[in-house]
């Protein structure tokens, strides 16, 4: 119960140190006054209790020690926390792959993550939440997550905010609050920030922001997350998978010193759709330039694509690239061709190949020399 309580109200946690700050700030001043010689203000017959040499001896260790404790307080060069960093916890899945969902309303019940666990057979190991930029952390649910098994992957989306503002150091105080909260939850979450940014229908992204820019504004929220040792977090850098109308996503990459796991959010809008037609150069130009874990950090199969003719391809691709596993987003969309309903309910063929899927991943890779996927940590 206490991480739930920091999590969701850090500011209050953070009272009891500014009474100690006025108390250190009190003693220090009266110290200092103490090393002071003002002779006309002492009575007549006045003697002193304690050697000169004790006594100012003792002020000015009073006034080191004061000095210390303002520095390591709130609001000065270091920051107190609520506790010493916690080892990153997170809930571990008998299979080397790792299953993912987002499901419409799960903040309001978690009931639907369960209903999709009972109908493909398997609990997710990753619960994917979409979050605006000054929504606080979600600690409450992050915890009912993880103890159903799952980590928490948060998309943090910097809507009507400026990037260059964020790189700039505008929302900084906002940022290490968030940090904080996260850091006092103890159990791993999974984070990304500003996501897909190499398609163009987000103002952070591709044709809207310079890659440098959006480059900055990452690096800096990973520096500050580090300064609020908020060890628990693994950085997600996602990209959207190749489209005509998407950026080159190279121009995008921050650094493999700030990044953990890669995310590739893709989807099956035609028949004619493949795992190799929708991720393949994706995964293509990310390993130019990096070997870090892949995830499918979105993924849909559209009525109009075919979902049980094309998922036992989409599984095999995980398992031939030796990506980390697959989110799937089961929600109903209905605007096109672009927002199918990527629901697996409703369609037992589907659900059928879905669990088939899974169980190929399980099982033992039959190629010569097969590898299990790399763990995210």
């Amino acid at each position: 119960m206490l991480h739930k309580v920091a999590g969701s109200l850090p500011a209050l946690a953070q009272w009891p140190y500014l009474v100690v700050t006025v108390v250190t700030v009190s003693y220090a001043l009266a110290a200092a006054a103490r090393l002071v010689p003002m002779r006309d203000k002492q009575a007549p017959r006045y003697r002193r209790k304690l050697p000169a040499p004790i006594w100012y001896g003792g002020s000015l260790v009073l006034l080191i020690a004061a000095a210390g404790a303002i520095y390591l307080l709130p609001g000065t060069g270091l920051r107190v926390h609520t506790g010493p960093a916690r080892k990153p916890a997170g809930p571990e899945s008998t299979s080397a792959y790792r299953l993912g969902v987002f499901e419409p309303g799960e903040f309001a019940s978690y009931r639907r993550v369960s209903n999709f666990a009972a109908m493909v057979g398997r609990r997710p190991d990753i619960v994917l939440s979409y979050s605006n930029w000054h929504t606080p952390f979600q600690a409450q649910f992050a915890d009912t997550a993880y103890r159903n098994g799952a980590t928490l992957l948060v998309q943090l989306a910097p809507i009507h905010v400026s990037i260059s503002s964020i790189a700039a150091g505008s929302y900084d105080s906002k940022i290490r609050r968030y940090a904080d909260s996260i850091r006092a939850f103890g159990r791993r979450v999974i984070l990304s920030f500003a996501p897909e940014a190499n398609g163009k229908w987000y103002a952070w992204g591709w044709t809207h922001t310079s890659p440098s820019t959006w480059v900055a504004a990452w690096r800096h929220m990973v520096t500050l997350f580090r300064e609020q040792h908020a060890v628990n977090v693994r950085w997600a850098w996602t990209i959207n998978a190749n489209l005509p109308h998407t950026g080159p996503v190279r121009d995008w990459w921050p650094g493999k010193n700030y990044v953990d796991l890669i995310g590739i959010d893709g989807y099956y809008f035609r028949r004619s759709s493949t795992f190799n037609s929708v991720f393949g150069s994706t995964i293509h130009d990310v390993r130019e330039f990096t070997r870090k874990p892949i995830l499918l950090s979105e993924v849909g199969i559209g009525q109009v694509a075919g979902q049980a003719a094309s998922m036992p391809g989409l599984f095999a691709g995980i398992k031939r690239n030796r990506l980390l596993g697959l989110v799937w987003f089961d929600m109903a969309q209905h605007s096109g061709l672009y927002h199918q309903d990527w629901r697996l309910e409703g369609n037992p063929a589907a659900i059928a190949a879905f669990r088939a899927g899974l169980r190929s991943l399980a099982a033992p890779s039959a190629a010569p020399g097969g590898r299990s996927p790399p763990r995210p940590g």
